[in-house]
């Protein structure tokens, strides 16, 4: 039979997404390319016990269906942490619950882009949500990445010309890069938005994950009207729960709300009065310092093994937070070669094509430090020093 697809489905970008999770999985391989949390670092302990407790003590409502908007006393914890965290005044009426934050890039292009819009993203920018907008047709257009954000003439002239509908960055230890904003370029970006009609869509996965832990102030704090935020527990509670959120303006959360209601009626009851009991009962700040001090032990570790014997043209970023850092390789060297003989020679990378919309990272990896031990990393980075030393 000739199936019939939408159109859409020929302009979406082939997903690198697939072949990263296989390769991460095959024997023998140290794998840098994958984006998951450590899972020694999950308190499985506690969170069997409060799922214990709730199937004991609520069972008949957590597997019952529940409205879209998500289970009340979850947003009101999600609400509270933002005021006492960030100083933002949220409200639990602000907030919906959703299937992690990767759902909010689906239902953000659902409600904002027709097709030929623009959709303004970083470069490189997070590869899930440029397959994501993709689907929705959109123009997509990037501005590149500084060390401290957004070039900012590329930024307001992005704005100016074809304004995007939206802006979709990542301003805290942004995947691919590790790179963070300063509070500088927060304060202009809100500066240039203001009154353009552009919101700025802010995902925060990694907000949390500082190895100093302290917070930095979203642009959300600068545009309280034009801006968007998302968060997810998935990297600091547990990935499996799929449980995400999004902060924004009632007129946008009302358009949001219908297009998830459509999509699944409302996330997972149970999985969210789960989370909300383990939350309750558990030192959160505690919990997230334990697995930021180690992602930062992790990431000094690669950042030194890099600097020390690697050809020469290998340069890298170094986080102040998060899962990942940026590699740049020596001239000539190509990341889809150090890809695949990374694989026979028992490393894998992921090379930086997929994260740049409109072209370029043909000579660069991302590397992952959160979810191997200091050993694999040492030996992992021996392999890969090895690897890149093969291609130049």
């Amino acid at each position: 039979m000739e199936y019939r697809f939408a159109d859409r489905m020929y302009h979406a970008p082939e997903s690198f997404i697939e072949e990263l999770f296989r390769v991460s999985g095959v024997p023998g391989v140290i794998s840098f390319a994958g984006g998951l949390p450590d899972p020694s670092l999950i308190d499985v302990e506690g969170i069997g016990k409060a799922a214990s407790e709730v199937m004991e003590e609520e069972g008949a409502i957590a597997l019952q269906y529940s409205t879209t908007d998500g289970y009340l006393p979850l947003r009101e914890f999600i609400a509270a942490r933002y005021r006492k965290r960030l100083g933002i005044p949220a409200e639990a009426s602000e907030i919906q619950i959703v299937n992690g934050s990767q759902q909010c890039l689906d239902l953000m292009a659902k409600i904002f882009l027709n097709p030929g819009d623009t959709a303004g993203v970083e470069g490189p920018g997070y590869l899930g949500a440029i397959e994501a907008f993709s689907l929705y047709e959109p123009q997509v257009r990037a501005v590149p990445l500084e060390e401290d954000g957004p070039d900012l003439e590329a930024f307001e002239a992005l704005v100016r010309e074809h304004a995007p509908k939206y802006f979709y960055g990542v301003p805290n230890s942004q995947n691919p890069s590790g790179l963070t904003y300063s509070q500088e370029k927060r304060k202009a970006i809100a500066d240039i938005l203001e009154g353009t009609g552009t919101v700025f869509y802010e995902d925060d996965a990694f907000g949390e994950l500082f190895f100093d832990r302290r917070p930095r102030l979203p642009v959300k704090k600068y545009l309280p009207d034009g801006a968007v935020l998302s968060g997810s527990f998935s990297k600091t509670v547990s990935p499996g729960m799929r449980i995400g959120w999004i902060l924004a303006p009632a007129p946008v959360l009302k358009q949001f709300n219908v297009a998830k209601q459509a999509a699944d009626l409302h996330s997972n009851f149970l999985c969210q009065m789960v989370l909300h009991r383990y939350l309750t009962e558990t030192d959160l700040d505690a919990h997230v310092s334990r697995i930021s001090a180690v992602y930062g032990r992790r990431c000094r570790l690669m950042c030194d093994l890099l600097d020390d014997g690697f050809p020469a043209g290998v340069t890298h970023t170094t986080p102040q937070g998060g899962m990942f850092l940026l590699v740049s390789l020596p001239d000539g060297v190509s990341a889809m070669d150090v890809f695949h003989e990374g694989i026979r020679k028992g490393v894998a990378v992921l090379p930086g094509v997929p994260f740049y919309a409109n072209g370029g990272g043909e000579h660069t990896i991302r590397l992952n430090f959160s979810c191997v031990d200091d050993e694999s990393i040492a030996e992992g980075m021996a392999r890969l020093k090895g690897v890149i030393a093969s291609c130049v």
